[in-house]
C-alpha cells in the first residue's frame, strides 16, 4: 500500500473516537472507487439495504451499528437525492460566521455554534464544516457523549471518502458531494490547502502543507459536482 494512502488511514483511524474503539474489532477497511451507477440503484431500491430513506433514518437515529459500507451509500448516494445541492449557500451563515472565525469560544457562545450548527446540519446533513464546529462546541460544554456520536458520523464519513481512492493520481482521485470536502478532508489529517488547481475535465489538485512543513498533492474527482451545477446553471457551461 502507498505510504502517503497508509499514513492517511492511520490518521483516519487515530481520531477515531472513544466509541469506535470500545467495539469488539477496527472497522475493516476497504479502497474501491464507487461504483456510482450502482450505488444509485440500491439508494432507489425499497428492498435493498442500502434504501436511502432508510439509511437517513438510521443516520439521524445516531446508530453507532452504521459501519463503512453503508456510510458509502450514504455520502455517495446523497448525489441522486433530489435536494442535493453541491452549491447550496450554506444555512444560518451569518449567525456563525463571526463566531466560528473565534479561537476560543464562552460558554454562552458554544450554546449559539450548538444552536446554529443543528440547524444548518438539518438543512444540510453533509456539512462537514459545521459538523465540526458542533463537535468542538459539545466538548467544550462537557457534553461529551453527543460529542462522540457526532465525531463517529464524522470519522465514517471522511472515512468514506477516502475509501474511494488514493488520490495520488487522475486515476485514483478522491471522491466528495461537495467542494468544502476536499479541505474538510485534508484538515482532518493535519494539512492545510496552500494551492488549489483545476484539470479537465473533472479533477481538481490540491497542494497541501503539514505540521512539519512538508508538502503533499491529492486529487479530487468532482465529476458529479460539476454534472450537477451545470444541471442547475446551463448558462455557466
Amino acid at each position: 500500500m502507498n505510504r502517503i494512502l497508509l499514513n492517511t488511514i492511520i490518521a483516519l483511524f487515530a481520531a477515531l473516537p472513544l466509541i469506535c474503539a470500545a467495539q469488539s474489532k477496527q472497522p475493516e477497511f476497504k479502497r474501491e472507487i464507487p461504483d456510482l451507477e450502482a450505488i444509485q440503484k440500491a439508494v432507489n431500491d425499497r428492498h435493498s439495504p442500502y434504501y436511502y430513506p432508510r439509511l437517513m433514518e438510521e443516520y439521524h437515529h445516531n446508530d453507532t451499528l452504521m459501519k463503512l459500507d453503508k456510510f458509502r451509500h450514504l455520502y455517495f448516494g446523497y448525489m441522486f437525492q433530489e435536494d442535493y445541492n453541491p452549491y447550496r449557500p450554506k444555512a444560518y451563515q451569518d449567525n456563525l460566521v463571526e463566531l466560528t472565525s473565534k479561537r476560543e469560544w464562552t460558554r454562552q457562545e458554544c450554546d449559539s455554534v450548538i444552536k446554529y450548527s443543528e440547524m444548518s446540519l438539518e438543512d444540510n446533513p453533509f456539512d462537514l464544516r459545521r459538523m465540526v464546529n458542533l463537535i468542538s462546541a459539545l466538548r467544550t460544554k462537557g457534553k461529551n457523549n453527543l460529542a462522540k456520536i457526532w465525531q463517529y458520523k464524522l470519522d465514517y464519513i471522511l472515512m468514506a471518502i477516502v475509501s474511494s481512492g488514493t488520490g495520488l493520481d487522475e486515476e485514483n482521485a478522491w471522491y466528495v458531494i461537495e467542494p468544502e470536502h476536499e479541505y474538510v478532508l485534508l484538515n482532518a489529517m493535519g494539512q492545510i490547502a496552500v494551492k488549489h488547481v483545476f484539470y479537465e475535465p473533472y479533477y481538481e489538485f490540491i497542494t497541501a502543507r503539514g505540521p512539519q512543513g512538508e508538502t503533499s498533492g491529492y486529487y479530487f474527482n468532482i465529476q458529479t459536482i460539476l454534472d450537477e451545477y451545470y444541471r442547475k446553471y446551463p448558462e455557466e457551461q
